[in-house]
């Protein structure tokens, strides 16, 4: 049977996820990387960041208007700071079109492919720990 992570992530993929989660590295961060993990998880874990960065993950190029469509309860005001947050960071390009009216399409760049990538290992951990973490929110649920 085929590794259900396969059907989001390509096997190399799957298998640097495996390989950086088995590892224990002791040399100590350089700051500034954990500055930008810091950051960028702010930034990621809302929720609109990780629903934009899947969603062209997934579809490709897109205009602002399916991208409003496709991404549930986000707000024009709220898609418009998204969008630009990750266009400053590099994740995404936008291609305004000078038609009437006008047109603006988004994509991710190689580096918003190389975060959306990161996650992973993210989902590889899910797979190996949700028997786990279900076992252990019954046993706090049953507490109460």
């Amino acid at each position: 049977m085929a590794n259900p992570l396969e059907k989001r992530f390509a096997p190399d993929q799957i298998a640097e996820a495996e390989s950086f989660i088995d590892t224990n590295p002791e040399a100590p961060l350089d700051p500034r990387i954990e500055r930008l993990v810091n950051d960028l998880i702010g930034r990621i874990a809302d929720k609109w960041t990780l629903l934009v960065l899947e969603l062209l993950e997934e579809k490709g190029t897109l205009r602002f208007t399916r991208i409003a469509q496709q991404v549930e309860g986000i707000s024009q005001k709220m898609l418009t700071q998204t969008l630009r947050q990750m266009e400053r960071d590099g994740l995404l390009t936008r291609t305004v079109h000078p038609v009437v009216p006008p047109r603006v399409d988004y994509a991710l760049t190689p580096l918003g492919d190389s975060l959306s990538a990161a996650f992973c290992g993210v989902w590889v951990w899910a797979e190996r720990n949700l028997d786990a973490v279900e076992e252990s929110r019954r046993r706090f649920d049953a507490r109460d």
